[in-house]
C-alpha cells in the first residue's frame, strides 16, 4: 500500500505535494518523491527512507514555482527500498513521470518486450515498466490520453497511477483498477490522491473513481474529467461532500487504527490474491511467484514453520491446509523455543519463518539456524527489505499494507491467505488436482466479508457489554478453529488485559473443565465443518456446569441453527467450509476490540507491547 498525491491549480505545487505525503505516510514509509514541470522541463526529486529525507533534498533545490505535480510515499512491493526504486519513475526518454500503487502482474513479460525494443531500466520496479510502456504507446497514439489508456489496457493486475508530462504541463492523468484513487475538487484547483487526508485541508468535495476509469485534472483552471478506460467515453459523476475532520480522516473516520484495520480485511484479502489467484483456470495459483528449488526439489519433503505470537497462530492454522492440500508433513514451532535447542532437520526439509514485520528477533534467529544447518529457509512477511526478507532464500509478501495498531489483525488474515495459496501451489506440483470450487469461493471472499462485517460489529458490541466484567475467559475450537481460539484469547489479553486461555476443545475434559462456573465464560467456535457435532457436545458440557457461552457458528443447509443454544448465539454467513476461518477471525478481533474500547483501554497501543519485537 502506497500513498499517491497529484495537484494542478494556482498554488505552488511542491509544498502541497509534501504536505499531502505527510498525511499519507501511514500508507508507505520506505521512500518518497515528487515530480513537477517547471520552465517546460520535467523534474524528479526522491529519497529513500522517511519523508524527512525527501524534505532535506528539496531544501537544496532551486525555488520551485510549478503549479502542477505528483508525489508518492512508498511501501515496497517490487525492488528493495532504495532511491532508484522510489517513485516517481521516468520513461526512458524523460517524456513523462508516473507514480503507482499496486502490482502489475505481467510486468516481466512487458519488461522483456520493452528491453528487446531497446529500453533500459534503472530500477527493479513494475512501475518503471509501465512508464516506458506509456512512452512506447505514445508513438502510435493520437494523444497522451490515448497512449495512457492503451498502456493500461495491456497491464494486468491492480493499480492506482498518476502521470505528468511536459507535453501537457498543467495536467495530471490518473487511473485506477482494484486500488483506491479519488479526486479532490477545490476552487480553481484539483487533487488526485489515494486517500482523503492528502487534500482535506483544502477541499472536502470528492469524486470517487471506479475501476476501469481515467481522470484528467487541470485542463482549464481546476477542471476535472472522467473517461472509461476501454473506449475513452466520457463519464459523468457527482461530487461527494466529506464531513470528516483531519484526525478522523487519517483513520477513515474510525475511532482507532485497530478497528480500521479490522474493517480493511476484505481489501486485504483481495490485494493478497492480486496476481496470485488467476481468473484463467489454465494458470496456476501463485503463477509467476519465484520460489527456488528446495534441496533440488520443487516441493519440500517436510516443512517446519517457526513464528511467534499471532504469526505462530497463523502457522498452526496453515499447517492443516499445507498437509491437506499440499501433501507435506508440517511441524509448527514457537521460534524462541526452536532457536535454543539443537533441532534435527531432515534432508529435504525446509523452514518457513512467519513474521509481520520481518524483524522479529526470535523468528529471525530461527531462520538463521535453519540456514546454518544447510536447510532451505523461506520467509513470509509484510515488509519489503526487512531482515527476514533479505536473508530468506525466498520470500512471500502478504501485501497487507502498513499495520499501525500494535495488536495485529489484518496481518494474520493475509498470512492465512498466503498459506492457503502456498498449500495449493505445492499440491499442484505434487500432482494434486486444483480445487476449482475452493478457488471460486476464495475469489468471492472479499465481497462476502465486506457484507458481513457491519453485522459482526453490532453483535460484538452487544456481547462486549455483556461480558466486559469477566476476569477470565475460555476459548474453545477444533481443527482449523483451534488456532483461532488461541488467537481470540491472545487478542482479549492484549487489548483488555482480561486473562484468557485458548484450548483445543478435545482437551477440555483433561483439566480445564474444572474452571467452569457461572463467572467463567466460554467463547466456543462451532463452525459448520466436520467438527461441528463434536463442538456441540463440548458446548453442552460447559452449559451442564452452569457456564455461560458465546457460540460463534453458522446456519445449517436449511438456514437454521438446529438444537444449538447459547447465551449469545453469534451467526456468521454460510460459506465454503475451508474459508469459514476468514469470517471467524474478524469476529474474534471485533469482540476483543469492543471489550477493550468499552473498558477505556488504549486500544492502538496496549501497555507493555511493541509493534515489532526486535529484542528477546
Amino acid at each position: 500500500m502506497c500513498g499517491i498525491i497529484g495537484y494542478s491549480g494556482h498554488r505552488p505545487a511542491v509544498p502541497l505535494l509534501v504536505e499531502g505525503l505527510h498525511h499519507l505516510e501511514y500508507r508507505g514509509y520506505d521512500s518518497s518523491g515528487v515530480s513537477f514541470i517547471q520552465a517546460g522541463k520535467l523534474h524528479v526529486v526522491k529519497a529513500a527512507g522517511r519523508l524527512s529525507a525527501l524534505e532535506a533534498k528539496l531544501a537544496h533545490e532551486p525555488v520551485m514555482i510549478s503549479t502542477c505535480g505528483i508525489g508518492h510515499t512508498r511501501w515496497a512491493t517490487h525492488g528493495a527500498p532504495e532511491e532508484r526504486n522510489a517513485h516517481p519513475h521516468l520513461a526512458r526518454g524523460g517524456s513523462l513521470a508516473i507514480v503507482h500503487n499496486g502490482i502489475i502482474e505481467n510486468f516481466q513479460e512487458l519488461r522483456d518486450e520493452l528491453t528487446a525494443s531497446g529500453c533500459t531500466f534503472v530500477s527493479d520496479t513494475d512501475t518503471e515498466v509501465l512508464a516506458c510502456l506509456i512512452e512506447e504507446e505514445r508513438k502510435r497514439a493520437s494523444s497522451l490520453l490515448e497512449a495512457f489508456a492503451r498502456a493500461l489496457r495491456r497491464a494486468r493486475g491492480a493499480y492506482a497511477v498518476a502521470m505528468v508530462a511536459p507535453e501537457e504541463p498543467g495536467t495530471v492523468y490518473a487511473a485506477r483498477l482494484s486500488a483506491p484513487l479519488l479526486i479532490g475538487v477545490g476552487t480553481g484547483e484539483c487533487f488526485v490522491a489515494s486517500d482523503v487526508p492528502a487534500f482535506l485541508n483544502y477541499t472536502r468535495d470528492v469524486v470517487f473513481l471506479e475501476d476501469g476509469e481515467i481522470a484528467r485534472i487541470g485542463r482549464g483552471g481546476g477542471s476535472w474529467e472522467l473517461f472509461r478506460l476501454d473506449d475513452l467515453a466520457p463519464v459523468s459523476r457527482a461530487t461527494t461532500r466529506i464531513a470528516w475532520d483531519m484526525q478522523s480522516a487519517c483513520k477513515d473516520g474510525y475511532k482507532h487504527f485497530m478497528i480500521k484495520e479490522i474493517m480493511e480485511q476484505p481489501r486485504v484479502v483481495a490485494e493478497c490474491m492480486a496476481g496470485r489467484v488467476p481468473a484463467d483456470p489454465a494458470r496456476d495459483v501463485l503463477d509467476g511467484v519465484s520460489l527456488p528449488e528446495l534441496d533440488g526439489m520443487d516441493v519440500p519433503r517436510r516443512l517446519r514453520i517457526v513464528a511467534c505470537g499471532t504469526s505462530y497462530n497463523a502457522g498452526l492454522w496453515g499447517a492443516r491446509f499445507l498437509e491437506k492440500f499440499g501433501g507435506i508433513p508440517v511441524d509448527v514451532e514457537i521460534a524462541s523455543e526452536f532457536r535454543y535447542r539443537d533441532p534435527l532437520l531432515e534432508e529435504g526439509e525446509a523452514v518457513l519463518a512467519i513474521s509481520q514485520s520481518g524483524e522479529t528477533a526470535d523468528t529471525l534467529a530461527a531462520l538463521r539456524l535453519a540456514k546454518e544447518k544447510g536447510r532451505a529457509a523461506l520467509g513470509l512477511c509484510n515488509v519489503v527489505g526487512s531482515s527476514i526478507a533479505r536473508e530468506a532464500d525466498a520470500v512471500l509478501y502478504t501485501q497487507a499494507g502498513p499495520e499501525i495498531s500494535v495488536a495485529s489483525t489484518k496481518a494474520m488474515c493475509s498470512q492465512m491467505v498466503v498459506l492457503l495459496l502456498l498449500a495449493l501451489y505445492w499440491g499442484k506440483r505434487r500432482g494434486k488436482k486444483d480445487d476449482s470450487a475452493l478457488l471460486t469461493h476464495l475469489r468471492g471472499l472479499p465481497a462476502l466479508l465486506e457484507g458481513a462485517l457491519p453485522a459482526m460489529r453490532e453483535t460484538a458490541t452487544h456481547a462486549a457489554r455483556t461480558y466486559s466484567g469477566a476476569r477470565s475467559f475460555f476459548y474453545l475450537g477444533r481443527g482449523p478453529s483451534y488456532p483461532l481460539a488461541l488467537e481470540g484469547a491472545l487478542k482479549l489479553k492484549e487489548l483488555s488485559y482480561i486473562h484468557a486461555e485458548g484450548y483445543a476443545a478435545g482437551e477440555m475434559k483433561h483439566g480445564p473443565i474444572a474452571l467452569i462456573d457461572p463467572d467463567f465464560p466460554t467463547f466456543a467456535l462451532a463452525l459448520r465443518d466436520e467438527f461441528f457435532a463434536k463442538m456441540v457436545s463440548n458446548i453442552e458440557q460447559v452449559q451442564a456446569r452452569q457456564g455461560r457461552v458465546i457460540v460463534l457458528t453458522q446456519p445449517d443447509s436449511c438456514g437454521e441453527c438446529g438444537d444449538l443454544h447459547a447465551d449469545v448465539l453469534w451467526m456468521l454467513p454460510s460459506c465454503h467450509s475451508e474459508l469459514a476461518s476468514f469470517l471467524a477471525l474478524p469476529a474474534l478481533q471485533l469482540f476483543s476490540y469492543e471489550v477493550a474500547d468499552y473498558l477505556g483501554k488504549d486500544v492502538d497501543q496496549p501497555r507493555n507491547l511493541a509493534k515489532s519485537v526486535t529484542v528477546e
